[in-house]
């Protein structure tokens, strides 16, 4: 009885460890150019075998990397970061408030809490309300036992001090949301590049594909030339 095909083995031409067809890819559907890359790391690649998953994805990410080098002249922790997870096969994009969140300080969070109190109409009216009532109870209510008679200095001074702590408060509020949209940027350039690079894979793997259907139906049209030819020349025998 014959053996089912996903049941063969054959050795990966990279690693030279044995696999199931089913975990391997043949190397002449790589594309062109990876495979010329790939040679010059490993001459010995015989392009009728086969190349395991793992390391077709370090193949391409080498490519990869070949490209971005030949670009920009050096890469950046951002690009290699973007590399790993191309050749991981890992997801890079992440929620930015929630990987941002997870170190806040309890200074941090107390900043933020105080700049959004700070800046909402709650803050606003309920200080107000207290101004007003500071002025109607100094000026009209406690009569001659006022705590701060017109022109108010002690409000002026509750109100300066105010200020003073308040604004490096929200200063501290600003810069962390500053961190948060650089953080924001860099997971917008790394998503936005890795799916670019991953386009540019699909692209090549489409021209390839075209190209080898291309040459099919070349290959089907000789054929049935050479059979219209056979026809021909037995009807005139």
């Amino acid at each position: 009885m014959a053996t089912p095909n996903n049941h063969k083995k054959s050795n990966c031409e990279v690693c030279g460890q044995e696999f199931c067809y089913t975990k391997l890819f043949p190397v002449r559907l790589i594309q062109n150019s990876i495979i010329e890359s790939a040679l010059q790391k490993h001459p010995h690649i015989n392009r009728n075998g086969f190349v395991c998953y793992p390391d077709l994805r370090e193949l391409r990410t080498h490519y990869v990397e070949k490209l971005l080098l030949q670009d920009k002249g050096a890469l950046s922790s951002l690009d290699k970061e973007v590399l790993e997870s191309m050749q991981s096969q890992e997801v890079l994009s992440e929620n930015v408030n929630k990987k941002f969140d997870r170190d806040l300080t309890f200074g941090e969070k107390l900043a933020d809490k105080v700049a959004q109190f700070g800046g909402s109409w709650k803050f606003i009216t309920s200080f107000l309300a207290i101004l007003i009532l500071w002025m109607i109870f100094n000026s009209f209510i406690l009569y001659n036992r006022v705590f701060d008679p017109y022109p108010y200095i002690l409000l002026n001074l509750v109100l300066s001090c105010l200020a003073a702590i308040q604004a490096p408060i929200i200063l501290m509020s600003q810069n962390r949301q500053a961190e948060k949209d650089h953080l924001r940027a860099n997971e917008d350039y790394c998503t936005n590049l890795k799916a670019e690079l991953e386009i540019q894979q699909l692209h090549s793997k489409l021209d390839l594909f075209m190209k080898r259907q291309w040459e099919t139906l070349i290959e089907l049209q000789k054929m049935q030339l050479e059979l219209t030819e056979d026809l021909l020349h037995k009807k005139k025998k």
